[in-house]
C-alpha cells in the first residue's frame, strides 16, 4: 500500500478543549479522553465495533457521537495504523472510515494520528505492569487510545510553544 500522511499536531488547531482519542480495530475500538487542559489522556473504554463499511451507522458510532457530547469534546483524534515505512495497511481505511462517520455526525474536527508501536508500546506497559494477556485484551484498546492521544497532545504542546516562541 502506498505511503499515508497524518495530520500534524497543533496545525489548524480549534484551540482550549478535550480531545477524544480512538485506536479503531476490526472487532474493538479504544477510546481515550484528554483533560480540559489537553494536556494528560486518560482510558474511557472499549467500544465493541459493529459497523461495517457499507452499514448504516451503528451502536458503536453512537457511542463514539455520544462521547464527544458527554466529555464536551473539542476535537477528535484517530489513530492511522502504519507501518515502520510510513506505509498505509489494510487498517487505515477502517479507520478513515470510522473518522468519517464522526466527522459527519458531530462536525468537529478529526484529525489522522500517527500510530505506529502505539499497541505494542501499550502492550509492553500492560506485561510490566502484570496485566495478564487475556484479560488485557479488554484493556490493549484503551491504553493504545491513550497512547495515540498521548502522543498528539504532547506534539500540539509542542507545535504551539514554537509557535509562540516564534512569534515573540
Amino acid at each position: 500500500m502506498a505511503q499515508v500522511q497524518p495530520d500534524t499536531p497543533g496545525v489548524d488547531d480549534p484551540g482550549p478543549g478535550r480531545r477524544l482519542g480512538v485506536d479503531v480495530g476490526t472487532v474493538r475500538i479504544g477510546v481515550a479522553v484528554s483533560d480540559r487542559d489537553a494536556r494528560l489522556a486518560t482510558p474511557v473504554e472499549t467500544v465493541e465495533r459493529v459497523t461495517g463499511f457499507k452499514d448504516r451507522d451503528g451502536a458503536d458510532i453512537d457511542r463514539l457521537v455520544a462521547l464527544t457530547e458527554d466529555y464536551d469534546i473539542t476535537e477528535v483524534v484517530v489513530g492511522m495504523p502504519r507501518d515502520l515505512q510510513g506505509n498505509g495497511s489494510k487498517s487505515v481505511k477502517h479507520a478513515k472510515e470510522i473518522a468519517f462517520r464522526i466527522r459527519r455526525r458531530t462536525g468537529l474536527p478529526v484529525r489522522m494520528a500517527d500510530e505506529r508501536l502505539t499497541t505494542v508500546v501499550a502492550a509492553n506497559a500492560m506485561r510490566s505492569a502484570g496485566t495478564n494477556e487475556k484479560r488485557g485484551r479488554k484493556f490493549i484498546d484503551q491504553a493504545a487510545a491513550v497512547e495515540i492521544l498521548q502522543s498528539w497532545l504532547d506534539g500540539r504542546a509542542n507545535y504551539l510553544k514554537d509557535l509562540k516562541e516564534n512569534e515573540s
